[in-house]
């Protein structure tokens, strides 16, 4: 008995040092997420959230390694709300923090003005803000990893030239950055395809009626309505478009292909809005039915329209430190635009400016109130 008592100090304080070594050899890696966690857009910012989320917990169970010591990789997710101001005063936070790698934000309007700040903190993003000002600041280490506006805005405007065979078109904008930005990227590839704007007609993020608008579109009679603008708005839209007997199709950008348009939408959406987003159909690849079933196991929702891309984007960069033997966002960065990558929604290769150089394009309608994928450019 006297012996054990004896040894015990000595078993508790080599349990210490051993636990003490343990820790010295794992290196921290804090990631950043910002986005919409309320709000009208907050199911937007949660998708996104939970994409990298399931990445994070992929990396940490392969323990990479950088200079001897395993990677371990924490989340510090901040609601910007979709707001400009907002989104600067997270910018500033996650930089005060310490946090060097940044998935988000979701809205053009907050990315924007963000990106100095993560710039000035020498913070890698990684956006999904499709605005062409987000990837034009000269920010080494901004990323889009998705198609932007310009991609987005010009194949709804071929897709209804070309297969819809529309000859006059009506757009409606939010004036937020986003909603401008695709609709005059809508406007100005439709023109290039000799398509006639029979009507320009504004509204804002938070409106709920939308009649004035949709009877002033009504009697021009247009072949198509491009709506530059987010969910929550679009999906009012459309059943005040059935109410009032308005017999166009409505397009739109990525923002619409959300499951947030049938939830709200109803019928009225049913093979009446068409949209494009960025990605390939993830039905048609290799591993996008195990992803959405992945995603459905883990959080009992089904994929909203970013995850696959928050969770590919997220890996790439894990995957990327090692290959760099660093976690400094320079050698990060210099690595993610070396090569490619192929995750479960495209292949990621990077120009200079950060842009995807070859994003894949969906376009889908609704059917039973559900996104359903026409065809991938």
């Amino acid at each position: 008995m006297q012996r054990t008592r004896s040894t015990t100090p000595l078993f508790a304080a080599l349990a210490l040092t051993l636990a003490g070594h343990a820790v010295a050899q794992e290196q921290v890696v804090k990631i950043g997420q910002t986005g919409p966690l309320s709000g009208p857009n907050a199911f937007a910012g949660k998708d996104n959230e939970n994409g990298t989320r399931l990445a994070i917990e992929e990396l940490n169970a392969k323990k990479l390694q950088v200079a001897g010591k395993t990677l371990k990789f924490e989340l510090q997710s901040e609601d910007d709300q979709c707001d400009p101001k907002s989104g600067v005063a997270v910018a500033q936070k996650l930089v005060d923090s310490g946090v060097k790698y940044v998935m988000g934000p979701y809205c053009s309007g907050v990315a924007i003005p963000a990106s100095r700040v993560y710039d000035d903190g020498g913070a890698l993003v990684s956006t999904v803000g499709t605005n062409p000002k987000v990837t034009e600041g000269g920010y080494k280490h901004l990323f889009r990893i998705i198609a932007g506006d310009n991609q987005i805005g010009s194949s709804m405007a071929m897709y209804a030239a070309k297969v819809m065979k529309a000859k006059t078109a009506a757009v409606v904008d939010d004036r937020t950055a986003f909603g401008q930005g695709v609709a005059a990227e809508f406007i100005k590839e439709a023109k290039a395809q000799g398509l006639t704007i029979v009507g320009q007609e504004y509204t804002t993020d938070k409106a709920t009626d939308f009649s004035s608008i949709l009877t002033n579109i009504k009697a021009k009679k247009p072949d198509v309505m491009f709506y530059g603008g987010y969910a929550p708005q679009a999906a009012p839209m459309a059943r005040q478009m059935k109410q009032l007997a308005v017999n166009t199709k409505m397009l739109g950008g990525d923002t619409l292909c959300s499951p947030e348009m049938g939830k709200l939408g109803g019928d009225a959406v049913n093979e009446v809005v068409y949209c494009a987003q960025g990605g390939s159909m993830l039905d048609k690849t290799n591993d996008g039915p195990a992803f959405k079933a992945k995603y459905k196991k883990q959080f009992n929702l089904d994929a909203d329209a970013y995850a696959a891309s928050f969770y590919d984007q997220m890996m790439l960069i894990g995957l990327s430190m090692a290959k760099a033997g660093s976690t400094d966002p320079a050698k990060v960065a210099a690595e993610l635009r070396k090569g490619s990558y192929k995750g479960v929604a495209g292949t990621y290769a990077y120009d200079d400016k950060g842009n995807m150089k070859q994003a894949p394009i969906t376009v889908y309608t609704f059917k039973n109130a559900q996104a359903t994928p026409l065809a991938s450019y």
